[in-house]
């Protein structure tokens, strides 16, 4: 019986997903022509918005839950390798936390949702008293486990940080725990991949609602937020991470993309920066970058690294409460950062995590502005390739930083390979998509084969042994 070739399992997977890139164009397009063509009628659609709004709500605790507390097990498997594991886990807090900080920014000097004033919920702000007594107490749940199907995510967050540090303190027995927990996990994110199924429809629900009721302004609105999303990304790499670079190594960042160019097609045809994992840590290696480094810090800040889901996660919450009348004040704000900064690093690994963590950051201070998910759900899928870009992009300038503190960067070999003298050897690589050869010539450890939603163990568990070596797992075979 002849077997599928493995490519072509590959291309159909990868056509999957542009058919429901396309069906979420598609929507968004039909969304548009019905509210301005039949705007009562496209007016009367958003109940379907706030349907699939309601699907993405129901997913909120368990993604919170399951990437909280394997994320706090990758911290501490970081953190055992010591010095390189370190100083990558307090940049990329600095970083993380930065383009946070430039979200907030941008988006409360453009406010693109300005003028729409898509609903009047009366919100009113509890007194200063009240809101901070009220906030220190619902952070306590009744019992251990009744967050987890309660609507307080304040609530998840503290009970996953208190299940994760103790796991953390179990040792061997631990691990066996988190297995348990990648394995709910795994399931959570595939019933999160069966609900983005029917996004299109959510999309064109939520598209036709909007601009029924505010005409043209809503397009012109959502038109500015991803233009200015893909500019304040744009500027991030250009002007942040390229002066962090050339600070610390005296490295041009644009000779670096130009370097990683078949990686950033490979990104943006995928949507995903996974997919381009196992060949940044060759490439990095290849760079200059020890194979110690490269194995530590690439995968960690595929988890704890994401600059570009910052700078959407802020921007979109900022557009979000402007666009429904109720702008967020500097104090709503800087609690929805601190939130951020922590359940952010769990918005990797599937197309639809970082819309639960809006979800969630919007239920926890403004639970009347969670319907405005839907809003965004409509150009989510466009602002993905900036968003992965520019996650890639850090994570390969954070792997060149961490070597040159650490002394392990081979500086004369980078500008080799950047003027082109030391091409990479293509060789090595099964196809574009990165999976790594059984013999490796760099002594690359052995990754787990990433599906396309993004699912599985988080990548850096495949690098870094329970043990703590920062070495690669190759005593194990011998």
């Amino acid at each position: 019986m002849a077997t599928t070739p493995p490519t072509a399992q590959r291309r159909r997977g990868i056509d999957k997903q542009h058919w429901l890139y396309i069906a979420v164009i598609i929507a968004v397009v039909a969304g548009i022509a019905v509210g301005l063509v039949w705007p009562q009628f496209g007016a009367s659609l958003d109940w379907i918005g706030k349907a699939f709004v309601a699907l993405i709500k129901m997913m909120i605790a368990p993604v919170i839950f399951c990437t909280i507390v394997l994320g706090i097990g990758s911290i501490a498997k970081a953190a055992t390798v010591g010095k390189v594991g370190g100083l990558a886990l307090g940049y990329f807090l600095v970083m993380s936390t930065f383009a946070l900080f430039i979200g907030l920014v941008v988006g409360n000097i453009l406010h693109p949702g300005e003028g729409l004033a898509l609903s009047n919920p009366g919100y009113e702000v509890e007194s200063e008293t009240e809101s901070t007594t009220g906030f220190l107490m619902s952070i306590v749940p009744t019992t251990l486990f009744s967050p987890l199907t309660g609507e307080s995510v304040l609530q998840v967050l503290f009970v996953s940080l208190l299940i994760g540090f103790a796991i953390q303190r179990l040792g061997a027995k631990g691990e066996r725990i988190l297995d348990g927990i990648r394995l709910v996990q795994a399931v959570v994110f595939r019933v999160l991949t069966m609900i983005l199924w029917v996004a299109p429809i959510g999309a064109f629900g939520a598209i036709a609602g909007v601009v029924g009721s505010t005409g043209w302004g809503a397009v012109v609105a959502l038109g500015t937020l991803m233009v200015g999303f893909y500019i304040t990304c744009a500027l991030f790499i250009g002007v942040i991470l390229a002066a962090v670079l050339w600070f610390v190594a005296r490295i041009n960042i644009f000779s670096v993309m130009k370097y990683l160019g078949r990686e950033y097609l490979l990104i943006v045809s995928t949507s995903s920066s996974e997919s381009a994992l196992p060949r940044l840590i060759a490439k990095m290696e290849h760079l200059g970058v020890s194979k110690p480094v490269a194995g530590i810090t690439v995968p960690t800040g595929y988890s704890f690294n994401l600059d570009g889901t910052a700078i959407y996660l802020t921007m979109a919450s900022l557009f979000i409460a402007t666009a429904m009348g109720t702008p967020l004040s500097l104090s709503e704000q800087i609690g929805l950062l601190v939130f951020m900064i922590i359940a952010s690093k769990g918005a990797a690994g599937v197309t639809g995590a970082g819309l639960a963590t809006l979800a969630g950051g919007l239920q926890t201070y403004r639970p009347d502005l969670v319907d405005g998910v839907g809003i965004i759900t409509g150009i989510d899928r466009f602002m993905s390739e900036a968003r992965a870009l520019t996650n890639f992009t850090g994570n390969a300038v954070a792997s060149i930083v961490v070597a040159t503190w650490t002394k392990e960067f081979d500086r004369d070999q980078a500008q080799q390979v950047l003027r082109g003298a030391r091409p990479f050897d293509e060789k090595m690589m099964v196809d574009g998509h990165g999976d790594a050869r059984e013999e490796q010539p760099t002594g690359l450890p052995e990754l787990p084969e990433l599906p396309a939603d993004g699912q599985g163990p988080s990548p850096i568990s495949a690098v870094i042994p329970t043990s703590g070596a920062a070495e690669p797992r190759e005593r194990e075979r011998r």
